[in-house]
């Protein structure tokens, strides 16, 4: 009936909705209901409301309906019309129903393999497989059970096959992959039975030294491609997991790269943009395409366009255990940058596929809530989601050695969830690192999010500090209005001191001024300061690492940040390929001082073990922070707190002016300008325009 429309829906458990759109007259609406293909009894509404075109009629049902069930509404004149019992999951009571805390996704032995796939609305499964070697494919009616679980138990040695389930939601059938599936085949066309018994790994965390606390880490941010895929160097493989932890590699003039180069640097923890599959760069041919990886499909399974043989299913998995234990061998910890707010395009994803309208937020006005702008938010609120994000945090803590999550767009996910995160992962690893993006995004949810408004409801997390970046960055180009805020953020941002605390400790604070995201601190210093020279725009890069790594906190460094790498001042390059995102390998030979002073303020942070207080009552009394000139001084005089030096100085001079700065005594120095430290006699120092210096007394 091409000039009409029926629709069926179940709006309450024990109410459905009949909606006709028609130019046709009204006929009576009377159906019956077949339930799995019987029909069960005449129904009679209880309410009808007819308007030109359109006519609304609710049936109250004498019982609540079942979910699991193929409904129809069995009509004369309209024929046969499904049931869509989506809007089930908003009722009152679903959650508590159909919350399931059993294991989920596929569990091979060699005589058999389980599958459990959590599915409460459908009113059937199948599951699709092919062995290796199959011509076809075979198809196998799985069991439902208790809260919305279907089941299957598939004897025989079926290792390698490849999988998906077809479920049968309101009548749609939809072909999808396991949500929980740990391995994938190219694209994540497939979901693929590993035996993961066979890929065990030592991932020598003895290796790890010890953390007393967050500040005791320094953080690089690195990605996996853009480390690696520099024809600069002699890496074999460029843009690989593998390609991350070839050793005595060389750039063209003899410098380190890749691995040695980012153990040369002294750092404690490598965070990894996403380095878990995602959608938009082809895994057939990956140098076709870019992106940092913000746009997740599969949350277990790593990104096979990193993996050295891109058919081998089990070869991303390899490769990822490989070089995180190269890098624990190394000393170096690795975080995992986890994006848990969104998924790429929510419509394909196999979460809405599996249960509609389950997965994702909706705001109060039913509208899907997109509150990043880059998809389509995860509800993980709901007791269901709320699980899979943390089996899927705990699933990368015990089978590929994570060390640390950074959370992106932390904002979007709900304290509790987090806080269930830090408590396992704390559980399993005293040192495990947990950071975000504490931004205060907004959402209408009725639960507390993640941002740092709600710093004192999830006290295990850190924040990347914005004050800390917009306050350094202004100061660092002059604009001397921001010294006062430079001055509050050098001491944690945890005192009342030219402004109001931040943050309870200083273990919740990510000092930093550039990172993936925005432009470059060459490039906003370019942007900002044009009459200055590239050399001045270089001295300040360097100072600003300073600021980073001699403030209280947990310093953060990004990849080409110690070299003033440029993005020829593009601010947004996740898919703008690798001319804009490499590491440059060239300049690194260029700027190779640059690096060695990196490796000195980070041998120096590390030694200066009194920058690791997070106490904000211990901070108060152990600096004083005031200033010479246009430079800003941090004083250290207690001999208790920073033991074994006497006295310690930091000065940070952005200023086009050099200053000459009286002391009373002898002092080991240490300047930008200046090689590592040197004993001095004078009582007379000069501090150059645009940089550090370090004074201290032993």
């Amino acid at each position: 009936m091409k000039d009409t429309f029926v629709n069926a829906r179940l709006i309450a458990k024990d109410m459905i909705r009949l909606c006709v759109f028609s130019s046709l007259p009204l006929d009576r609406l009377e159906p019956n209901l077949q339930i799995d293909g019987v029909i069960k009894g005449r129904l009679v509404p209880t309410r009808v409301n007819s308007f030109t075109s359109m006519t609304i009629a609710d049936f109250r049902l004498h019982n609540r309906l079942e979910l699991g069930h193929s409904y129809f509404l069995l009509f004369p004149q309209y024929g046969a019309i499904p049931l869509d019992v989506v809007e089930a999951t908003t009722f009152e009571g679903f959650d508590e129903e159909f919350y399931y805390d059993g294991w989920l996704g596929c569990s091979y032995r060699p005589k058999a393999t389980e599958f459990a796939l959590w599915a409460p609305l459908a009113s059937s499964v199948f599951l699709k497989y092919k062995d290796p070697g199959a011509d076809q494919f075979e198809y196998l009616p799985m069991i439902r059970g208790d809260r919305g679980v279907y089941h299957l138990l598939l004897k025989g040695n079926h290792e390698g096959a490849i999988y998906r389930f077809l479920i049968r939601n309101s009548e749609i059938i939809n072909e999808t992959t396991d949500p929980y599936a740990k391995a994938s085949t190219l694209n994540g066309e497939f979901s693929v039975i590993a035996d993961f018994s066979k890929l065990e790994t030592n991932f020598r965390r003895e290796c790890l030294p010890i953390l007393n606390n967050p500040t005791d880490c320094v953080i690089y941010e690195a990605h996996v491609r853009d480390m690696t895929i520099s024809s600069y160097t002699n890496i074999k493989h460029k843009g690989r997991f593998l390609g991350m932890v070839e050793k005595g590699k060389k750039t063209k003039n003899g410098k380190p790269a890749g691995f040695d180069y980012l153990k040369s640097l002294g750092f404690t923890h490598l965070q990894l943009l996403p380095i878990y599959d995602f959608k938009t760069v082809d895994e057939s041919d990956p140098s076709s395409s870019y992106n940092w990886g913000y746009d997740p499909a599969q949350y277990f399974v790593p990104e096979g366009s990193y993996a050295s043989d891109l058919k081998d299913p089990l070869s991303r998995i390899r490769d990822l255990k490989a070089m995180v234990a190269a890098f624990h061998e190394a000393g170096i910890r690795i975080v995992m940058d986890v994006v848990f707010n969104h998924v790429y395009e929510y419509q394909a994803s196999v979460f809405e596929k599996v249960v509609p309208n389950y997965y994702f937020r909706r705001r109060h006005n039913g509208q899907l809530a997109n509150t990043s702008g880059c998809g389509d938010d995860l509800a993980s609120e709901r007791p269901m989601v709320h699980k899979l994000i943390v089996d899927a945090a705990m699933w990368w803590i015990d089978t590929y050695g994570i060390d640390g999550f950074r959370f992106d767009l932390m904002g979007i996910i709900d304290v509790n969830t987090l806080n269930e995160i830090a408590r396992k992962a704390r559980d399993k690893d005293p040192n495990f690192l947990l950071y975000g993006e504490g931004w205060n995004m907004g959402g209408d949810v009725n639960v507390p999010l993640g941002h740092m408004g709600n710093y004192k409801l999830f006290p295990e997390y850190a924040h990347f500090n914005d004050v800390f970046r917009e306050n350094t960055k202004r100061y660092m180009v002059e604009d001397f209005n921001s010294m006062d805020g430079f001055k509050h953020v050098l001491v944690g941002s945890v005192l009342n001191f030219m402004g109001d605390a931040k943050f309870g400790n200083a273990n919740q604070t990510i000092n930093y001024v550039e990172c993936h995201d925005n432009a470059t601190f060459y490039d906003f210093v370019e942007a900002r300061r044009k009459d200055l020279s590239n050399e001045d725009r270089v001295k300040l890069a360097k100072l600003a690492m300073a600021a980073c790594l001699f403030s209280f906190g947990i310093p953060f460094i990004h990849m080409g940040q110690e070299i003033a790498q440029s993005k020829w001042g593009e601010d947004n390059t996740y898919n703008k390929g690798d001319d804009y995102n490499k590491f440059s390998y060239r300049l690194l030979e260029e700027r190779y001082g640059m690096v060695e002073y990196l490796r000195d303020l980070i041998h120096l942070r590390k030694a200066m073990s009194f920058l690791h207080i997070y106490d904000p009552r211990v901070i108060d009394v152990a600096v004083v922070v005031d200033q010479y000139g246009e430079a800003t001084k941090a004083s250290f005089k207690n001999p208790n707190l920073i033991a074994p030096y006497k006295e310690v100085e930091f000065i940070f001079n952005p200023s086009g002016i050099d200053y000459d700065y009286k002391i009373d005594k002898e002092r080991f120095v240490y300047c930008s300008h200046d090689n590592f430290a040197k004993s001095t006699k004078t009582d007379q120092i000069r501090i150059p325009a645009r940089s550090f210096l370090l004074t201290y007394a032993l």
